[in-house]
């Protein structure tokens, strides 16, 4: 279920999905529930994290592969996020996010 996801992000938060940038809570929520799949299935073949700067940010760099719908062809992707402490917790100030295609 995608609808629990905006709690992540800020109202000056931003996402990357392909080539379409959004900048926003609600711009982001809305991008979130317009995605053209309805179920995703992730295999995460690595996870990298670093802390980025003083304020105890963290930089996450995910790859893997996708199960789109189902599907039984996965779809290689990464992603990136940017994470803010905040309160005891993280949100994400950036987030972009790749399909990788074969050349």
């Amino acid at each position: 279920d995608r609808s629990g996801l905006g709690v992540v992000y800020r109202a000056h938060s931003m996402m990357t999905f392909e080539t379409n940038q959004v900048q926003g809570l609600e711009a982001i929520k809305e991008k979130i529930a317009t995605l053209p799949f309805q179920e995703l299935k992730h295999r995460i073949a690595t996870l990298d994290a670093h802390p980025s700067g003083e304020s105890g940010s963290i930089i996450v760099l995910i790859t893997g592969q996708l199960l789109i719908d189902g599907g039984e062809h996965p779809q290689k992707y990464s992603q990136c996020f940017h994470l803010i402490p905040e309160g005891g917790t993280y949100y994400v100030l950036n987030d972009i996010f790749r399909l990788i295609y074969d050349a």
